[in-house]
């Protein structure tokens, strides 16, 4: 495989990454939750990822290894996390470089390749940490770049993958951020492969995304849901909402529909038993 520097080196130019992210701090005076743990996670010479991983007691309960949008944090998260804990769900959040407690400055290149790294440091947390619970990947916007590669890339250690309002090809989504990408010369096949990506993907998947999404329209969805391999997949449309509210419109079923289908890993991965003959 070309090593990430050399994939999406065309998505590395000025126009694209001005309107692929929009870092920001952490705000110095927010709390955190109770059950919240930081965390800083080295991935190159003097750079380091802020972290923040939402537990609950169970060192049974799933864990999702969660990557965000663009223009958010993981301290947004902060009331968000302890929903998925009610559920019983750890939510492990991480920041991009330059976001949140995060430094250096974030690329597409070393978005995917902090992503491998942030995978590895997570499983081994958890075992330092007697967490026994399945790891599942998931991605919000941007997120599902990174978490399509890793479910896609390293399936030994995944248990599924969530999609949340994420994309299946990258050309349309710029556009409807204003690049021209005629002008930049750029084609589907110099962008981030993520139909490609989720048709090698063979364990369950669930999509969620917006009936009225604006800025990734509902067709996206459709399309990696389509092209999905896994015999286990599922897409759950939020009706009324846009791509930013979905919590808001969905409310605590959004936080359901995920338990439910993390509690659907742990019944298939179980021995089926033997009929008496």
């Amino acid at each position: 495989m070309a090593s990430a520097a050399h994939k999406y080196s065309k998505l590395d130019i000025p126009e694209v990454l001005a309107v692929t992210f929009h870092p920001q701090p952490e705000p110095s005076e927010q709390s955190i939750p109770a059950n919240a743990v930081d965390l800083t996670i080295p991935v190159a010479d003097g750079v380091e990822l802020g972290a923040r991983f939402f537990m609950t007691d169970d060192p049974k309960a799933v864990n999702i290894l969660f990557f965000h949008g663009n223009g958010e944090i993981v301290a947004d998260y902060n009331d968000v996390g302890p929903m998925y804990n009610e559920q019983n769900i750890n939510l492990l959040a991480v920041d991009y470089r330059g976001y949140g407690r995060s430094n250096g400055t974030p690329t597409i290149s070393n978005m995917m390749t902090d992503a491998v790294t942030v995978l590895n440091e997570t499983k081994k947390w958890l075992k330092a940490h007697n967490r026994e619970g399945y790891l599942v990947v998931m991605g919000r916007s941007l997120g599902c770049v990174p978490a399509l590669e890793l479910a896609a890339e390293h399936a030994e250690d995944t248990a599924a993958l969530i999609v949340e309002s994420g994309f299946a090809e990258t050309l349309p989504l710029l556009e409807n951020l204003g690049i021209k990408t005629a002008d930049l010369d750029l084609t589907e096949s110099d962008c981030f492969y993520n139909v490609e990506k989720i048709r090698k993907i063979t364990k369950p998947v669930l999509i969620i995304h917006a009936q009225k999404d604006s800025l990734i329209p509902l067709e996206q969805a459709m399309t990696l849901h389509a092209e999905c391999e896994a015999r286990a997949k599922e897409i759950q449309i939020v009706p009324g909402a846009d791509h930013n509210n979905i919590f808001d419109i969905a409310g605590r079923i959004y936080f359901e529909v995920v338990k439910m289908f993390v509690n659907k890993i742990g019944m298939r991965k179980r021995p089926k038993k033997m009929g008496v003959r």
